[in-house]
């Protein structure tokens, strides 16, 4: 895509999140829409100031894959104050429904329906609801049907750990790195503009906490690798952009990150770890760019042997400084809805805030439960 391409490729102008907050702890009482609303009306607010005028949102989208049900975008929207016309959508492709609601904006965009759209995601863990089956509680549905594989999330990392040969000392390491990362960013104020306190909370409660435990936790499985320090922490919390078609003021584009390419994968569901992997160069190959070519990676990082493997699929180095370089889910925690959406708030700061040059490339992904893998490659415009 050329720069004059991408200059009319969808673009997101606004990016905010609310702090990621542990689960059970200070974000405990708010719901999904309370923690939705706030975060929508300050992107809207971002973008009007951007584009210098009224956005007149189209849509609401946003992922979210344990909540209440119904319709949670809807509920936000009407919430956050944007009329009683605008509609809302509610995405669930797990842990990657974040970043396929902004992909969905985009695509709706690109498709010729050139108006402003919110999309994001939000995840509520502490209100989340117990479901049952036959008067049976169960903690989640199934990932694949019988005849396949499916182990939950932390047995899946468990097992890929394993297949890989990933040792926790690796593991350990990545996490360290992770919080290291992420305390040096909070002090440094990097989150500060992408942040909207809700909650009585002003930044995410998790940095930190785990890594001088690192080394003394015990193995989540007998004879195992992983440990509750190289699992990150399941958060509340929610993230939404704008996305408006490119040249929407009469200078042209503001400043953003164009949606350049995307990709949605399937892999085997015993190791749903690596589907960020093959979406990535999925999603690169349709951009025309590879590896080498990116400026700034966010992966979610739901585990620590799961990100090392998609490193290691993709050639990267497991301290490389493009990936997660204000830290990760590792140590920012995984509000599982709203992780896909905070990767691409994250690169908004990393790149447009912090003055990256036009035609500088970010790359957000997330591995899926079930075998899925989301990825995005997103240019900076000027």
């Amino acid at each position: 895509m050329s720069p004059r391409d991408a200059g009319r490729a969808p673009v997101i102008v606004a990016a905010r999140r609310t702090p990621i907050g542990t689960r059970g702890r200070a974000l405990a009482s708010l719901d999904v829409t309370a923690l939705a609303a706030p975060v929508v009306r300050a992107a809207v607010a971002d973008a009007e100031r951007a584009l210098g005028g009224p956005v007149r949102v189209a849509d609401v989208v946003l992922g979210n894959c344990m909540g209440p049900g119904g319709n949670p975008a809807r509920l936000a929207a009407l919430a956050a104050g944007l009329g009683t016309g605008v509609p809302g959508a509610t995405v669930d492709r797990q842990c990657g429904s974040g970043l396929a609601a902004v992909l969905d904006a985009a695509a709706a965009i690109r498709a010729g329906d050139e108006r402003p759209r919110v999309a994001g995601g939000v995840e509520s863990a502490s209100t989340a609801p117990v479901r049952s089956l036959d008067g049976v509680p169960y903690s989640r549905a199934p990932f694949a049907p019988d005849g396949f594989a499916d182990p939950d999330m932390v047995r899946a990392a468990e097992d890929l750990a394993a297949a890989d040969g990933i040792p926790r000392s690796r593991q350990d390491a990545h996490a360290a790195r992770s919080h290291a990362r992420a305390v040096a960013a909070a002090a440094g104020g990097r989150f500060d503009a992408e942040l909207v306190p809700v909650g009585g909370l002003a930044g995410d409660d998790a940095i930190g906490g785990a890594a001088a435990l690192l080394p003394r936790l015990p193995a989540l499985f007998p004879g195992g690798t992983l440990t509750a320090g190289t699992a990150t922490r399941i958060g509340d919390g929610a993230a939404a952009v704008v996305v408006v078609p490119g040249g929407a003021t009469p200078a042209g584009t503001a400043p953003g990150l164009a949606v350049r390419a995307s990709a949605v994968v399937g892999c085997d569901p015993a190791l749903p770890g690596i589907g960020a992997a093959p979406a990535v160069l999925a999603a690169l190959e349709r951009a025309g760019a590879g590896i080498e070519d990116v400026a700034a990676f966010e992966i979610v990082e739901a585990f620590a042997a799961q990100s090392l493997a998609v490193l290691d699929r993709l050639g990267v180095a497991d301290d490389d400084q493009r990936v997660c370089a204000d830290g990760g889910a590792l140590a920012l925690g995984h509000p599982w809805g709203a992780s896909g959406a905070v990767a691409v708030v994250r690169l908004f700061g990393r790149l447009v805030r912090a003055g990256a040059p036009a035609g500088t490339l970010g790359v957000a992904a997330a591995s899926v439960g079930g075998g899925l893998g989301v990825a995005a490659v997103l240019e900076v415009v000027r």
